[in-house]
């Protein structure tokens, strides 16, 4: 078995790990990947300089490219994925590692559609991955020995923070990390809208909102860092910080935070229970 990786179905997420390994110095010629539309391959292709497949020019390509490859990364939509699994079971060697990306697919739903005993470990990145900034969690399937957990640790080492959890954790830290950088992005465009409220020119409040988020991001990166210390920091007794901050709470915004975090949960719930029903195709 040879030390290739397999990027099956590179949209945003998957395209986000690979690029992170490549600017990690993985090389090139290990990887293989599949897209869906030709043009979309060839884009991947000359972005990347990597082997780029697609499914409407040869509709054995996942197959294709999981032939040989020690780790298969599957990155289709969740209900993709059992599909997916059944078309490379075949090909796939014994001890490849089959890694998935998709939320809300369970191990058990992707070890079913696998032959007996094939690794699995399931991970949730989130984008910035892609800036090797990112946070990876991942849970061991059944037949996952440490061994291949620590190796897939140390390849996504480059993408950022990785952390193993047990598996009922990764939802909790999906509505955290996974949908993470979508709230940091919601906050910088209310920012931006409080300050074309305020009067400020719309790029302008943009460019001030956008700034100001990443230089924080930068503060929280550091060493240590504590989100509540650096916040106390900021907030002088009795000014302007200080009454905008009592607004937040009177408001509620620390449990409004936690309700949209406890909802992406019990979506993602919702989401593998849709998946177990699913009739297979």
């Amino acid at each position: 078995m040879s030390n290739q990786i397999a990027f099956l179905g590179t949209g945003s997420m998957n395209g986000a790990i690979m690029g992170g390994l490549l600017a990690a110095g993985f090389p090139k010629t290990d990887i293989v990947a599949t897209v869906r539309r030709r043009e979309s391959a060839s884009e991947l292709a000359e972005r990347y300089g990597v082997t780029v497949m697609a499914w409407d020019e040869e509709s054995d390509s996942n197959a294709q490219a999981a032939r040989g490859a020690s780790i298969v990364v599957i990155g289709v939509k969740p209900v993709g994925v059992a599909a997916v699994a059944r078309e490379i079971a075949p090909v796939l060697s014994p001890g490849a590692v089959v890694v998935s990306v998709a939320a809300a697919v369970s191990i058990e739903q992707l070890e079913r559609e696998l032959p007996e005993g094939q690794p699995v470990i399931r991970t949730m990145p989130n984008t910035p991955s892609r800036l090797g900034k990112g946070v990876v969690a991942l849970a061991r399937g059944t037949h996952a020995t440490t061994e291949q957990v620590e190796h897939i640790k140390k390849l996504f080492g480059g993408l950022g923070l990785v952390v193993e959890v047990s598996e009922d954790q990764i939802a909790a830290v999906s509505a955290v990390s996974g949908s993470g950088p979508a709230y940091a992005f919601y906050l910088a465009e209310a920012m931006a809208k409080a300050g074309e409220s305020l009067g400020l020119e719309p790029r302008l409040a943009l460019q001030l909102a956008r700034e100001t988020v990443v230089g924080a991001g930068y503060m929280l990166d550091e060493p240590g860092a504590d989100p509540a210390a650096l916040r106390r920091a900021v907030t002088s007794p009795k000014g302007t910080t200080e009454q905008a901050i009592r607004v937040f709470d009177e408001r509620g915004l620390p449990g409004i935070i936690a309700d949209g975090a406890r909802a992406a949960v019990e979506r993602s719930d919702e989401i593998t229970r849709e998946l177990g029903r699913a009739p297979r195709v």
